[in-house]
């Protein structure tokens, strides 16, 4: 068996079920699927019972323990040559696997990372979510568009390796702290190919309301500093310029209140990102709504990046 797809849910079951659903109609057929139920109250061990007879599918349910270590379990479970995990909120392409081997085999890869993206049947508002996540006027459009595939560093949501990998390297270290991150660095640390396979991309529908956006934004801040606990080089000028465009909102609002000469020029350079993000989204999306919702979800994913990479610095220094 190639492939070991391991799934970690947590009270997520109706959003499993799609992705299972999904997993049915791969056009490869050789894999196993291990969800790992992380102590949810809400539990998906009848959605599982109900694929059985379309997937070579395992349940099993432990206590909670974070995402990281439920892959972790996943690994220890599995019989395939290659793990691969998906987070259980994303939908995969019927030819994913078959995009995916191809890659491996022919590139090599000990471990790969895959982009994401918002399917057409998405709402308005997971369009808008997905551009402030991918674009290039919000990230720099580095997750899943870089031009150098071996810079990329995966994230759990769409992410696999060797299973020589795990016994060499072992598994997350962390249960939900940019523990993805820091293996990515781990495992080339270690001397294995670790690469970005664009073509392996899946549909990722995110949080469902603006808060839990934005919660999750200022997590990732934070998360990023958590790894440099690990990793002190993972903190690149990209991940330092959501605090600046915090920093830009700050003032802009404070010269704006105090009438100072500065507001206007701020103002002019707010406009002009402003509109860029829209254009960009409205084209990308041919909706005008996802292009005016996206300037509010770019602005909510900067500016909590920006506060939460702040707040676990801060964090970071006390604690010494």
């Amino acid at each position: 068996m190639f492939f070991s797809v391991i799934i970690p849910v947590y009270n997520r079951p109706v959003e499993l079920r799609e992705l299972l659903d999904s997993l049915t109609r791969q056009t490869q057929s050789n894999f196993e699927v291990l969800v790992i139920e992380d102590g949810s109250d809400l539990k998906s061990e009848e959605v599982c019972l109900s694929f059985q007879k379309s997937l070579k599918i395992r349940y099993v349910f432990q206590k909670n323990s974070g995402q990281g270590f439920a892959r972790n379990r996943g690994m220890e479970l599995a019989n395939g040559d290659f793990f691969i995990f998906f987070d259980s909120d994303v939908i995969v392409p019927e030819n994913y696997l078959h995009q995916v081997q191809k890659a491996i085999q022919e590139r090599k890869l000990d471990a790969f990372g895959g982009p994401d993206a918002a399917a057409n049947d998405f709402s308005v508002l997971q369009k808008a979510m997905d551009f402030a996540m991918t674009s290039f006027w919000t990230t720099g459009g580095i997750r899943g568009k870089m031009k150098n595939p071996s810079k990329f560093q995966a994230r759990g949501f769409n992410m696999g390796v060797s299973k020589e990998v795990f016994e060499k390297v072992g598994g997350f270290l962390d249960p939900n702290r940019g523990e993805d991150i820091e293996w990515s660095i781990r495992i080339k640390k270690a001397g294995f190919k670790l690469e970005l396979i664009q073509e392996g991309f899946v549909y990722h529908k995110r949080k469902n309301t603006l808060w839990s956006f934005t919660k999750q934004a200022f997590s990732f801040g934070r998360n990023r500093i958590n790894v440099s606990r690990f990793h002190p080089e993972a903190i690149q000028i990209v991940h330092i310029l959501p605090t600046f465009f915090s920093f830009f909102l700050i003032s802009l609002i404070l010269s704006g209140i105090l009438g100072l000469g500065l507001f206007m020029v701020q103002l002019a350079l707010f406009a002009f990102w402003l509109m860029a993000v829209c254009f960009s989204a409205t084209i990308q999306s041919n909706s005008l709504f996802v292009g005016i919702l996206a300037m509010l979800t770019s602005i909510l994913q900067l500016s909590a990046y920006g506060v939460g990479f702040i707040w676990e610095l801060f964090v970071k220094v006390l604690k010494g």
